[in-house]
């Protein structure tokens, strides 16, 4: 099968630079009179990721919202898709701005803090001999959890699409406003574990197997093979990812719908969703299927859209 590793392969087929000149060597910046200067070399995974997030948002949110309705009621796809119909087309993007905002920014932080702590760590794991794969690694682990800083935008997303909030919470301002006047900042959080036992290993994973994946796809040859291929290697991942993780899902989406009272560990909320769904592990991955097409299409349009991106700054 050959040597695992973390680095894309088109960037293997390319005479290698320093890891330090590596960013500056990848793009320039675009000046033009009047209309600003583009993304420098190592801003542009910053800007390419938030843009790729922005895309995918828009196209998934009404299936990420009845995906949403699954993992906390429990119930089919046929009843999730009737609560949103019940509730009209009016209120079918509600709660689109917290996953907007959240989105377009975990994702720049995902890839761009990625690139930064694999040029920090490598330029000091040369020194020590370290493995590349243990320093993309624990870079890949680092950007995950730097994104947990966010949680607050996946609360407020949660309570907006719950329809028994509708009447407490009027928008994502007002949601914030009234979490931090009437509970504080700690509310805020609620959730964070299964964020963080989330994002850390799902991106070691994700980004430590998308090199190898590209590798065994039929080469590209031109921009639409790029896309494509890039596309269901974004999309597979994304997709076995969201399997792997989805119980930590269910449990943050369980934990978040609670407005103020006690904070209850990971683990009980799961025994929690666990019993009320009668110890069935189908019912405890009800949304599932769902979840796999969603991550299939959307991490298949951020991965695509991020390396399109990257080759046009």
């Amino acid at each position: 099968m050959g040597v695992v590793t973390t680095m894309d392969p088109d960037s293997a087929r390319q005479p290698q630079a320093p890891a330090l000149q590596q960013g500056a060597l990848s793009g320039h910046a675009l000046v033009g009179a009047g209309l600003g200067a583009g993304p420098g070399p190592r801003g542009k995974h910053y800007v390419c990721g938030s843009l790729a997030a922005f895309t995918n948002i828009i196209v998934t949110f009404p299936i990420q919202k009845v995906l949403f309705r699954q993992q906390l009621y429990g119930v089919r796809v046929s009843e999730a898709v009737r609560q949103l119909q019940r509730e009209g087309l009016r209120n079918l993007y509600r709660g689109l701005l917290p996953p907007l905002l959240q989105k377009t920014t975990t994702v720049a932080i995902m890839f761009g803090l990625y690139e930064d702590f694999s040029r920090l760590l490598l330029r000091h794991a040369r020194r020590s001999g370290a493995p590349e794969l243990v320093t993309r690694s624990a870079a890949a682990a680092l950007a995950g959890t730097a994104e947990a800083t966010l949680t607050p935008f996946e609360r407020v997303q949660t309570l907006l699409q719950d329809h028994r909030h509708n009447k407490r919470f009027n928008n994502t301002a007002h949601t914030f406003r009234t979490l931090l006047r009437d509970y504080g900042v700690r509310e805020c959080y609620r959730g964070l574990v299964p964020i963080l036992l989330r994002n850390g290993p799902s991106n070691v994973l994700f980004f430590g197997l998308r090199g190898p994946i590209k590798q065994r796809l039929p080469e590209a040859r031109n921009w639409t093979g790029h896309m494509a291929t890039d596309f269901v290697c974004g999309g597979l991942l994304g997709a076995a990812l969201g399997i792997m993780f989805y119980p930590l899902n269910v449990v943050k989406s369980r934990a978040q719908a609670q407005v103020g009272g006690e904070f209850v560990p990971c683990s009980q909320v799961l025994m929690t969703v666990w019993r009320e769904r009668g110890g069935s592990i189908v019912l405890l991955f009800r949304g599932a299927t769902l979840n796999y097409h969603r991550s299939l299409l959307s991490w298949g349009i951020i991965n695509a859209t991020y390396e399109f991106l990257l080759k046009v700054f």
